[in-house]
C-alpha cells in the first residue's frame, strides 16, 4: 500500500471517529448533577464491615450536609482538616455550634439508616445514639470519616451478648 493511501485511510478513520463521537453526544459536556443530600439513599446489602462502614460514612455526610444546605462533596472536603473546616465555616457563615449540631445530626442519620438496613441491631443503634449525642465534634467527624469501628465493635458486642444469652437460656 502506498504512503498516500495510508494517509487517506488514516484521515477517513479519524473523520469516522469524530463523526461517531458527535453522534453519541460528544459535542456537549454536562457534569452529572449532584444528588440532594436531604433525599434518602437506599443502602445496598452490605457484605462485610468495610461496605457497611462506607455506607455509614456516606449517610453521615448526607445528613450533615442536609442540615447545612451544602452538597455532600463540599462537606467531605470541608471536614478533611481543621483549616478546611475553618475556611468552610467562614465561607458559609456557619458557627462552631451549627457545624457541631449538623455533624451530630449526620451521625444520627447514619445510625438510623444502618439500623433500617439491618446493619446494626436496635440495641446497638440505641446505645450509639446515646453516645453520639455526647461526642465532641472532632470525634463525631472521625466517626463519619471512618466508621469501621462502629461495626467491628457492634459485632463483638453482639457476639458477647449472644454468648451470654446462650448460657442463660436453655
Amino acid at each position: 500500500m502506498s504512503e498516500r493511501a495510508l494517509v487517506v485511510a488514516a484521515a477517513v478513520a479519524s473523520a469516522a471517529l469524530v463523526a461517531l463521537y458527535l453522534a453519541l453526544g460528544g459535542s456537549g459536556y454536562e457534569p452529572t448533577p449532584v444528588q440532594d443530600p436531604c433525599e434518602p439513599r437506599p443502602w445496598r446489602e452490605p457484605e462485610g464491615i468495610e461496605e457497611a462502614a462506607e455506607q455509614f460514612t456516606l449517610s453521615g455526610l448526607d445528613g450533615a450536609a442536609c442540615e447545612l444546605r451544602v452538597t455532600r462533596e463540599t462537606l467531605a472536603l470541608a471536614l478533611a482538616t481543621e483549616s478546611s473546616r475553618e475556611r468552610f465555616a467562614h465561607e458559609y457563615g456557619i458557627s462552631d455550634a451549627e457545624l457541631e449540631a449538623a455533624v451530630r445530626a449526620g451521625v444520627e442519620r447514619a445510625i438510623d439508616d444502618a439500623e433500617d438496613a439491618g446493619a446494626l441491631s436496635s440495641l446497638v443503634a440505641g446505645g450509639l445514639r446515646e453516645v453520639a449525642s455526647r461526642l465532641p465534634v472532632d470525634e463525631s467527624i472521625a466517626l463519619i470519616e471512618d466508621a469501621r469501628g462502629v461495626f467491628e465493635d457492634a459485632q463483638g458486642l453482639l457476639d458477647q451478648a449472644g454468648g451470654v444469652l446462650d448460657q442463660i437460656l436453655p
